[in-house]
């Protein structure tokens, strides 16, 4: 079992559980459709995002398979929640994980989502002791496959045409890295 007891800090960055205090920057980063556009289901209203927050104060243990890690990012000079990191438990038996992230697209291009992410990661090698973590992304999005080769995984697989999403066929890609390469990169 493990429990986020206390937030991880980066050089820029805190993730930590969400609190209710969350709720603008929630709302302010999911009601937007370049948010929106490459996961399941579409913008939040504000009471969607207090729906959604609820659910994410909850997920701060992992126990079993598939219970999930939900972080806040905030960043440490204003306080503001820029994005949200998710870890996934997939197999306690074969020791495998899921990395999920979304950003708001103010704070993209500046390092802070191959930061927390690989602070993720470490977690999920470290203190988790998995032996592989993967992502998924929908085959149009460049910026989330760039992260996932920047954190040093490699793409495993690309589904054609493996799911209707948001009305049209779409691809999906896959990622991974193992426990051995990502202690050769750190």
């Amino acid at each position: 079992m493990f429990s986020l007891e206390h937030p991880i800090e980066t050089e820029r960055l805190t993730l930590r559980p969400f609190n209710a205090g969350d709720l603008d920057d929630v709302y302010a980063m999911r009601s937007l459709p370049e948010v929106t556009r490459y996961l399941y289901g579409d913008e939040l209203t504000l009471a969607d995002s207090a729906e959604r927050l609820e659910r994410c104060m909850r997920q701060t243990r992992i126990e079993g398979d598939d219970d999930v890690l939900a972080l806040a990012v905030e960043r440490r000079d204003d306080g503001r929640v820029i994005g949200d990191l998710t870890l996934w438990l997939r197999s306690a038996h074969h020791r495998q994980g899921e990395i999920g992230f979304v950003f708001h697209p103010g704070a993209q291009g500046r390092g802070y989502a191959s930061e927390s992410a690989s602070a993720l990661l470490a977690l999920a090698f470290g203190t988790l002791g998995l032996h592989r973590v993967y992502g998924r992304t929908d085959g149009r999005n460049d910026a989330s496959a760039a992260l996932m080769r920047r954190l040093g995984m490699r793409q495993e697989a690309h589904f054609r045409q493996n799911e209707i999403f948001k009305g049209e066929w779409g691809d999906e890609l896959v990622f991974a890295i193992l426990e051995d390469e990502w202690r050769e990169r750190a």
